[in-house]
C-alpha cells in the first residue's frame, strides 16, 4: 500500500484531507503529523485576542477531519528527515517511512531572549493559547490604576491586528487599568502593500486609540525597557530542522531553510516531497500569508491525486497578483485593501467575519462542497 504523509495541518493540507473524506484514493494510506487535534486558523486569531471568538471557535477540528478522511493521525512533531531514504523522524521518537510526503507546517517567530521583558510570539500558534491566558491572568491580578505597558513588534499586518486586538482585551478585562500600547518596526513604511488609502486608515485608527507608532526602530532590551508584556510578529523562520542541514536531509532549500519548490509544489531537489504554505520558498517570492496557502490547496490536492495514482501532473500553482486583505481593528470594525481599492468601517468587519466563518465551516463534520 502507498504511504502518503502529510506534515502540518495547515490551510492547504486541511483541503486535502476534505477532499479525501469526500473521495478516498483506494490504495493509499493517509498518514497526518500535527501538535495536536486543533489548527487555528490564523486569519482569526487577531479576533480570538480580542474575545471576539472562542480558542475552539477558530480552529479546524483536525481529528475529526483526519477521521472521516480515513487518515491516521500521529499528534506530534516532525523534527528531522532523510529525503533521499524517505523516513521522517518525529518528536516521538518514531521514524516513519513514506511513499510521498507534503509539508504544511508553516513559520515560525524566535525573539530574542535578552529583550528584558515577557514576550508573547505569534508563532507558532500551537503555543499562543497558553502563553495568552497566562498574560490575561497576570493582568487580572495586577492592581489597580496601575498602567500596562503593551508593545507589539512588526508593522505588518499581524503586528497591526495583534497590538489593537490585545488592547481592547486587556482593556475590556480591566477597564480600571489603562494600557499604554506602541507598535514597533524596523520598517519606514506602516503596513507596506497595501493601498495607500487603507495605511491611512490605519494610521487615523492607531492615532484615535493612543497607539504610539515607531517605524524605522529596531526591537533591542533599550527599546523594551519598561513593557509589561510585548508581542512579537516578525522575522518569519522556517522550522528548526529545515534551518539545520544535518536535519533536512539533503533537501533544496534556500538561504533562510525554506524548502524550494517548483510551479507544481514539488520540491526541485526530491520530486516525492510536496511544499506549500509558510513553509515553502517560490520564484518569484511570495509573502508568508496565509492567502497563497487557501489557494493553493486545491492544486496540491489535485497534485497528490495524480501522484499517488501515478498519472501526469496536473497544471501548476499561479499566485494571485492581488489578493484582498482584511484587518480587524479590535473595535468591532475592519480595513479592507485589495490593489489601490480601500474600505473601512462595522461592515468590513461584518464581511470579515462572514468569511472566515464560512472558511472554517466548510472544515466541519458532514460538509460538502
Amino acid at each position: 500500500m502507498t504511504r502518503l504523509l502529510l506534515v502540518g495541518a495547515g490551510h492547504a493540507h486541511a483541503q486535502v484531507l476534505r477532499s479525501w473524506a469526500q473521495q478516498p484514493v483506494p490504495g493509499v494510506e493517509l498518514v497526518l503529523v500535527s501538535p495536536g487535534p486543533l489548527a487555528p486558523y490564523s486569519g482569526m486569531v487577531p479576533g480570538w485576542l480580542g474575545g471576539a471568538y472562542a480558542w475552539r471557535e477558530i480552529c479546524i477540528d483536525v481529528a475529526a477531519l483526519a477521521a472521516a478522511a480515513g487518515a491516521r493521525l500521529l499528534a506530534t512533531d516532525l523534527v528531522a528527515l532523510d529525503a533521499t531514504a524517505q523516513t521522517a523522524t518525529l518528536a516521538s521518537g518514531e521514524v516513519l517511512a513514506w511513499d510521498w510526503l507534503s509539508l504544511n507546517t508553516g513559520s515560525t517567530l524566535e525573539p530574542p531572549a535578552d529583550l528584558g521583558a515577557p514576550v508573547l510570539a505569534l508563532r507558532p500558534l500551537a503555543r499562543l493559547q497558553p502563553a495568552w491566558d497566562a498574560a490575561l491572568a497576570a493582568h487580572a491580578d495586577g492592581p489597580a490604576g496601575q498602567p500596562l505597558r503593551l508593545m507589539a513588534v512588526g508593522g505588518g499586518a499581524a503586528g497591526f491586528e495583534s497590538l489593537l486586538a490585545a488592547r481592547a482585551r486587556l482593556l475590556a478585562l480591566r477597564p480600571d487599568r489603562p494600557v499604554q500600547a506602541t507598535l514597533v518596526s524596523r520598517g519606514r513604511a506602516l503596513l507596506p502593500g497595501l493601498a495607500p488609502g487603507a495605511v491611512a486608515a490605519a494610521t487615523r485608527v492607531l492615532q484615535r486609540t493612543g497607539v504610539q507608532l515607531q517605524l524605522g526602530t529596531a526591537c533591542t532590551a533599550a527599546t523594551a525597557a519598561g513593557q509589561h508584556l510585548l508581542l512579537w510578529a516578525t522575522g518569519a523562520l522556517a522550522q528548526p530542522w529545515q534551518r539545520d542541514a544535518a536535519r533536512r536531509g539533503g533537501l533544496a532549500v534556500d538561504a533562510g531553510g525554506f524548502i524550494q519548490v517548483d510551479a507544481r509544489l514539488r520540491s526541485v531537489s526530491h520530486p516525492r516531497v510536496f511544499a506549500v504554505g509558510d513553509c515553502a520558498a517560490f520564484q518569484p517570492a511570495l509573502a508568508k500569508a496565509g492567502v497563497f496557502a487557501v489557494r493553493q490547496g486545491p492544486v496540491l490536492t489535485a497534485q497528490l491525486r495524480a501522484a499517488v495514482a501515478g498519472g501526469p501532473p496536473p497544471d501548476g500553482y499561479v499566485p494571485q497578483q492581488r489578493f484582498l486583505v482584511l484587518l480587524a481593528t479590535g473595535d468591532g470594525r475592519a480595513i479592507a485593501s485589495r490593489g489601490r481599492l480601500w474600505a473601512s468601517g462595522r461592515w468590513v468587519w461584518r464581511w470579515k467575519d462572514r468569511i472566515d466563518r464560512g472558511f472554517l465551516g466548510g472544515f466541519a463534520p458532514g460538509h460538502r462542497r
